[in-house]
């Protein structure tokens, strides 16, 4: 008979110590008032950023360089076109109520407005 060998133990691993992450506490939060009126959006005058894929069209300016309107060309999209002047959605919207939904159906040849001081 052959004797059995002894199984010699195996070494335990060293512990390696992980350092814990510092923790980020949640960032406050205003206190809510229900009704509360609403921040105005910023106004001011458009300010082109250049020709972009959804916004291609054409402007007129005032004698001052002021832009009032911009035709839409085939490809432009509502939203692109509020970017392309750095003007906020909602602001184009109110500035152009003949433009329905939110603004999703634009056609070619339409005169969006640009004037922040009036409607169309």
């Amino acid at each position: 008979m052959t004797p059995t060998p002894t199984p010699s133990p195996t070494p335990a691993p060293t512990p390696v110590a992980i350092e814990e992450p510092a923790l980020i506490p949640n960032p406050t939060v205003p206190d809510l008032v229900p009704n509360a009126e609403p921040v105005p959006l910023p106004q001011g005058p458009a300010a082109d950023q250049g020709s972009t894929p959804g916004a291609r069209g054409t402007t007129t300016a005032d004698g001052a360089g002021a832009l009032l309107t911009y035709t839409v060309v085939e490809g432009d999209a509502f939203f692109d076109i509020a970017q392309r002047f750095n003007i906020p959605v909602q602001l184009m919207l109110t500035m152009n109520p003949s433009v329905p939904g939110l603004g999703e159906n634009i056609y070619i040849k339409q005169i969006i407005n640009l004037d922040w001081t009036t409607t169309r």
